[in-house]
């Protein structure tokens, strides 16, 4: 298809995802059984979201003296069996905390709660985690693979998926440095609210009517 009859129109980010006050983020690690201090992914756990090699690059934070735990939320598909034997094989069980399914109520306090939010996906076709953690205040470690580049802009710190020495670096980095992490947290912020489905819907009406009057203008050159 000619790439000038293509228009992308962007999701939106839920305006419930946003900084909250200190007593609900706490109230909602409560809730869960959440430490004070956390690394957070947010979304399927399965296959293609490359938990696999999370785990490897967070063992070699742990190895490094890092003792934030790593708290993965969502809900665990049927090709999981490699991140788990992953976990069990590098002797995280105690340190990494699997929620499972989660409240999206619950999802704005949990995301601001976070030290660092760590999005690693081979493949998506948006990616919303990351910009739901940007507009919720949490700095942003993510893959430069497929969309995520487009959707996270210069707002987050982007690594090569495959590279788990190179994701264990820059987790290393957010963490130890307070400049880097607030930069990136302000960033978020800024770029999360470009991406609301008040735009999505104004710019999918405005595809539908660049649609109809080209409709209307082959009806009337063919004399239909």
């Amino acid at each position: 298809v000619p790439a000038r009859n293509i228009r992308v129109v962007y999701e939106g980010v839920n305006a419930a995802y946003r900084p909250l006050p200190v007593a609900e983020i706490a109230a909602a690690r409560a809730r869960y059984d959440l430490p004070d201090s956390y690394i957070l992914y947010v979304g399927s756990v399965e296959r293609r979201k490359n938990l696999e090699r999370l785990l490897r690059a967070f063992a070699l934070l742990r190895g490094s003296g890092e003792r934030r735990s790593l708290v993965i939320v969502g809900v665990r598909k049927a090709n999981a069996a490699g991140m788990m034997g992953t976990l069990s094989e590098l002797g995280l069980q105690k340190d990494v905390i699997l929620t499972g399914y989660v409240a999206e109520a619950d999802l704005p306090a949990i995301y601001g709660g976070a030290d660092l939010f760590v999005f690693p996906s081979l493949y998506e076709g948006f990616g919303l985690p990351p910009l739901e953690a940007m507009a919720c205040g949490a700095p942003v470690i993510c893959s430069n693979a497929a969309s995520l580049p487009e959707v996270v802009g210069n707002a987050a710190l982007m690594v090569d998926p495959y590279d788990v020495q190179g994701l264990a670096d820059a987790m290393r980095r957010v963490l130890a440095d307070g400049a880097l992490s607030a930069d990136l947290r302000a960033k978020g912020l800024e770029r999360a609210r470009r991406f609301t489905w008040e735009r999505a819907a104004q710019e999918t009406m405005a595809v539908y009517r660049e649609a109809l009057a080209w409709d209307m203008k082959t009806l009337t050159v063919t004399g239909l």
